[in-house]
């Protein structure tokens, strides 16, 4: 799995006239986007790597000035862009933790034996992260564990749920 790419942000927008650019970071503590070297972006067919030169929390936001941006017409093209980082590059999760990107291909089966699908993706919301399962038909499972979900075996390959396949 190191050779996937994980998203880790997403440049928002501009900061000022000489490059900079304003990214909303998926990293906790938000500034831990900035360790990461290079960052891959591609927009409308354009792909390229950009590497952080220096950067600060700015509000609930980040700003960064990149390597070869240079004024705000250079920066503006990536606006939009996905900033997404080799999954080799972020910290091995502690015991029982894990990325999401690492439940994505999984299989998910009940309890008692039946196969749903495969994780798709996940995706937050307000009130808890949810599985995307991708079978014979689509499944949204709230991912809370002990409730719902209850284990993961990575190495295994595969997630056991208490869901009920008719829903």
């Amino acid at each position: 799995m190191s050779d996937r790419q994980v998203t880790v942000g997403r440049i928002v927008g501009v900061h000022g006239v000489r490059g900079w650019l304003k990214l909303f970071s998926h990293t906790d503590p938000i500034d831990n986007l900035l360790r990461y070297r290079p960052w891959r972006v591609a927009l409308d067919g354009n792909e390229a790597e950009l590497n952080p030169l220096e950067g600060r929390v700015q509000g609930k936001s980040l700003v960064a000035r990149i390597e070869g941006l240079d004024d705000r017409d250079q920066a503006m093209r990536w606006v939009g862009a996905d900033i997404r980082v080799d999954r080799s590059q972020l910290p091995k999760p502690k015991k029982g933790e894990f990325y999401w990107i690492d439940l994505e291909g999984l299989k998910v089966r009940t309890t008692d034996g039946v196969e749903l699908g495969t994780v798709s993706h996940l995706f937050a919301t307000a009130a808890n992260d949810v599985m995307v399962v991708r079978g014979e038909r689509e499944r949204l499972i709230p991912f809370i564990h002990d409730r719902f979900v209850k284990s993961v075996d990575l190495d295994g390959g595969g997630i056991v749920v208490d869901w009920d396949p008719e829903f």
